[in-house]
């Protein structure tokens, strides 16, 4: 038997850590594209999915797909590759350091939860 811890807390830390393997997914797409003649980096506003992943958790709602949009104001090689290591090692880290903190966030939830049911022994 399977026991089931679920929080809207635990929901929303979920959903950040979501989002966090997205960011990391399209940070790899991106990479894997560096030779690509042409190709445009996309990225995705973390800070408004996570608003938008907080407000689908309160109303009850199902994850929603990332909005994945072209990133603009990036500087194209002659090729009209814009993608930049750099940038994105950088996007990457972020994205390690996010779900990781989400990782920690939800031991915590499900500590404090353990703790309560244990809490009459």
């Amino acid at each position: 038997m399977t026991m089931h811890i679920e929080t809207e807390l635990s929901d929303e830390i979920a959903r950040y850590m979501d989002l966090a393997v997205s960011q990391a997914k399209l940070t790899a797409a991106n990479m894997a594209n560096i030779d690509t003649p042409g190709y445009k980096a996309v990225g995705m506003d973390f800070d408004a999915e996570m608003r938008e992943a907080i407000r689908d958790v309160d109303q009850g709602r199902a994850a929603q797909p990332v909005h994945v949009e072209t990133v603009a104001g990036l500087i194209a090689r002659p090729d009209g590759n814009n993608v930049s290591m750099d940038r994105e090692g950088l996007n990457l880290a972020e994205a390690q350091l996010r779900f990781k903190t989400g990782a920690a966030l939800l031991r915590v939830q499900y500590q404090e939860v353990m703790d309560a049911i244990h809490a009459d022994k």
